[in-house]
Order: C-alpha cells, then sequence, then structure tokens
C-alpha cells in the first residue's frame, strides 16, 4: 500500500494558487490527494522520472518554492536557540550577542541564518528575538512587582523609555496596561480566598 507524502510550499495565497499548484503537479504525474494552502499531500513517492529540483523550477515559474524539510528543521532549531538564550539571559542577568551565540550554537553564519528564518517565518529574526523578549516582560509585569526599572536592566535594555516604547509597538500596550492586569489577578484572587 503506497503511503501519503507531503510538499511544502512558500507562496500560496489563495484558491487560484491551489488550482495552479494542482493542475501542474497533476501533469506531471503526482497523484494529489488534498491540497490546502502552503502543502500539497499526494500518493507514494515522487514519480522516477521527477526530482524535487523539477517541482523546484515548475513551482519557480508561478512564483511559489518548495520548501525543504532541512531548511524547516533549521527555523525550528533557531527558535528553540533564541528561547534558549532569552533563558540563559534571564538566570545569567546577562544580555548575549544573539548574533554570535546563533552562530556558534548552529555552526552556520548569521546572514544566512537570518535568510532563511525570514524566508519561512515571514517577519525577521531579529523581530522575532525582540517579540520573545517582549513576551518574557509581559509575563514579569503580569506575575511580579518588579518595577520596570528592574525589568528593563534584567533583561539588558538601554533604558526604561526604550523598553516602553517596545513594549507598546509589538503588544500594542503600554505598561500599566500589564500592571493593572496582575492587579486584576491578584484582586480577583483575594475575592476568592474571602
Amino acid at each position: 500500500m503506497q503511503g501519503t507524502n507531503r510538499l511544502q510550499i512558500k507562496g500560496m495565497v489563495c484558491t487560484r494558487c491551489i488550482t495552479i499548484i494542482f493542475d501542474e503537479l497533476s501533469l506531471i504525474g503526482l497523484e494529489v490527494t488534498s491540497i490546502n494552502l502552503g502543502e500539497v499531500f499526494f500518493k507514494g513517492d515522487l514519480p522516477g522520472h521527477i526530482s524535487e529540483d523539477q517541482i523546484q523550477s515548475l513551482l519557480h515559474k508561478y512564483g511559489f518554492a518548495l520548501l525543504s524539510d532541512k531548511k524547516l528543521a533549521l527555523v525550528s532549531q533557531i527558535k528553540d536557540c533564541v528561547k534558549n538564550a532569552i533563558d540563559l539571559q534571564s538566570e545569567n542577568k546577562t544580555t548575549p550577542k544573539f548574533s554570535e551565540y546563533l552562530s556558534t550554537q548552529l555552526r552556520r553564519d548569521y546572514a544566512y541564518l537570518s535568510s532563511v528564518f525570514s524566508d519561512y517565518e515571514g517577519i525577521t529574526l531579529e523581530k522575532f528575538i525582540i517579540q520573545q523578549r517582549i513576551n518574557k516582560v509581559k509575563e514579569q509585569l503580569i506575575q511580579t512587582d518588579k518595577s520596570l526599572t528592574e525589568i528593563s536592566d534584567e533583561w539588558g535594555y538601554s533604558s526604561v523609555s526604550h523598553l516602553s516604547r517596545q513594549l507598546k509597538t509589538y503588544t500594542g500596550f503600554d505598561t500599566y496596561h500589564f500592571k493593572n492586569l496582575r492587579k486584576n489577578n491578584l484582586l480577583s484572587a483575594a475575592m476568592h480566598m474571602a
């Protein structure tokens, strides 16, 4: 019995893209079982006369790209390394240079890592790093009574105003919003205890 395989395709944004890819892959002999934005499932293996490079060329004519599993795995490794670096930063109270840390951990040039990440995630690696740091800042604002100055120092921000601007930019809310969430959570917990 033949299994089902999957191709991941970058650049699919509408039903017309699905139709084009279905038609083109069917013409080369793939038995497509289902297709969604970003992925195609087909029965069996690639026909012997078709290589991934040929599929890549075919897709490229229409502005699509075949995503390789190796690069997807690399993006996952990048995300894990960023999270580890942020955890280390929290434990050691030092700000790592993310470009050096990622290059060392993954044994790749940072420019390459950044390029692959942007291609697959649709945002820059720098923005992803900032988002992850901001998530930790939000947690501290909601779960601790640390001042913004303490949090800013802990996460290596150049100033409280820099942290405040990033928080507002990436969440849409200011620090008071998150502090109020903490107060409301504490108030709610106190009322449940009474």
